[in-house]
């Protein structure tokens, strides 16, 4: 090989290399976003979770059946891990978890000390906005 041919494929071998890096860059920096996305909506429904935990004098109720907060919160667990599949955010979770039976079509309901229900959907997604809306409060609060 002359030394003309030898510069001309170590260039293109060198622009291979590096469009090869980038690429891998840009695969690996998508990765981590998405896996980072992932993390940030699996603490979103912990979160929603340990909520619906932490109630006071209130009943879950699914098909007609009032449970204490502790038996909702298992159910609640088991049914996200039954469909892990199709919940990938904190949203799917509220609508395809915990929002309606699956069986009956039933909306679940909590009902609270004073005999108020509202549907579990409405105060999920009430408490998942504040989830949301926590990290830019603190940031202007300069916290």
């Amino acid at each position: 090989m002359t030394d003309d041919r030898l510069t001309v494929t170590l260039m293109r071998l060198s622009k291979f290399v590096i469009f090869s890096v980038l690429a891998l860059g840009l695969t690996i920096s998508s990765f981590v976003h998405a896996q980072t996305l992932a993390t940030a909506e699996r603490q979103k429904i912990e979160a929603l979770i340990k909520y619906v935990g932490d109630l006071k004098d209130t009943k879950f109720i699914r098909n007609g059946s009032s449970y204490e907060v502790s038996t909702a919160v298992q159910f609640l667990r088991g049914k996200w891990e039954s469909n892990d599949a199709q919940v990938k955010t904190a949203r799917d979770f509220i609508d395809k978890v915990a929002s309606f039976s699956g069986t009956s079509g039933k909306p679940y309901m909590i009902r609270f000390k004073d005999s108020k229900e509202i549907p579990s959907r409405e105060f999920l997604a009430a408490e998942l906005q504040k989830i949301e809306a926590a990290p830019i409060e603190r940031r202007a609060s300069g916290s």
